[in-house]
């Protein structure tokens, strides 16, 4: 199968390639090697980049794409470009202007995905994450479905080929579709996602509503002592991904995003390394079995890497046990 034309059809008739890149990097990471990085990995076939303004490497993202506009190596139209709408945005007269704050960093005329990121409206702020004097998050009182309706006259206006959700469960989507005057549901939930986090049941509701399923971490993720504990396990040293690694003569990492296509999830593979971000394109040339996939599911233990604790005390906070 051909990364560049392995495509899912989403529910408004437009195309997502099922395997992307993400970009997310942390602030350590030289803005430079990430310019770098976007570049290696359309080069190497990736045509569906994701990325968020929250990340605050939007210049840089859509430096490196228009870059390779410009030497031929694709048209904008080839790649599959998803942005996010951070919370503090939430209020509905602020979505948009929001949303051409990115457009103008990445010098697009159109994103071809933009999601809420979070369903946890944040008060207006500079700041991604806004406190008072006694550090307590300040949340705001947006109606989510007041800032859904937003979205669609982003998408009617041009500027988002397609509109979606992150890190919602299935209550919060329930919301959103069953909105009295929905015009366009969202075409998917993009939620950490991988063998210890299989979110079964999420995924089920989902192709039973016609939404894609986006899986981030799905390889696990990258050691930062911000957000992962440092007794986390290590998603990649899991003996039963290695063994599988071994009989198949690939990568555990190549393993886990395997898994993910076979579940019929769109996954991200974020890597800054070269040999490895041309590696996971991979993940087209092999097939697991449905026993091997039976296995994979039994590792699924309900573990998240990233539990955003910050948004703990709001009633929307999407990472409990409820799917």
């Amino acid at each position: 199968m051909d990364s560049k034309c392995s495509l899912v059809k989403l529910n408004d008739g437009h195309r997502m390639p099922v395997l992307g890149f993400g970009t997310y990097a942390p602030a350590e990471v030289p803005k430079s090697q990430v310019i770098e990085a976007t570049k290696i990995a359309i080069d190497a076939g990736f045509r569906h980049i994701d990325c968020a303004y929250s990340y605050q490497i939007e210049e840089e993202v859509g430096l490196a794409i228009r870059s390779k506009i410009a030497d031929g190596t694709v048209k904008r139209e080839d790649i599959f470009y998803t942005s996010k709408l951070w919370p503090t945005f939430s209020r509905p007269e602020l979505v948009r202007p929001s949303l051409e704050k990115s457009l103008k960093k990445l010098q697009f005329d159109y994103v071809d995905l933009y999601i809420i990121h979070f369903p946890m409206p944040l008060q207006p702020s500079d700041k991604s994450v806004p406190v008072d004097e006694n550090g307590q998050v300040l949340f705001d009182t947006v109606d989510l479905r007041d800032t859904w309706e937003a979205m669609e006259k982003c998408k009617d206006a041009g500027l988002a080929k397609s509109i979606g959700v992150s890190n919602f469960n299935h209550r919060q989507l329930e919301m959103i579709l069953n909105k009295p005057g929905l015009k366009y549901k969202p075409v998917c939930n993009q939620v950490e996602c991988h063998p210890y986090l299989n979110q079964n049941k999420l995924l089920d509701f989902c192709k039973s509503k016609d939404i894609v399923l986006v899986a981030y971490c799905a390889l696990g993720t990258s050691r930062d002592p911000r957000w992962v504990h440092p007794s986390a396990p290590v998603l990649l040293e899991d003996p039963v991904l290695g063994a599988m690694a071994k009989k198949y003569k690939r990568s555990p990492a190549l393993i886990a995003l395997r898994y993910q296509l076979q579940r019929g999830v769109v996954v991200l593979a974020k890597s800054f390394n070269e040999k490895r971000i041309k590696e996971n394109l991979q993940a087209f040339e092999f097939q697991l079995t449905s026993e091997d996939i039976r296995v994979l599911d039994g590792l699924n233990r309900n573990f998240r890497y990233n539990t955003a604790k910050f948004f703990g005390e709001h009633p929307n906070y999407p990472f409990s046990d409820e799917y």
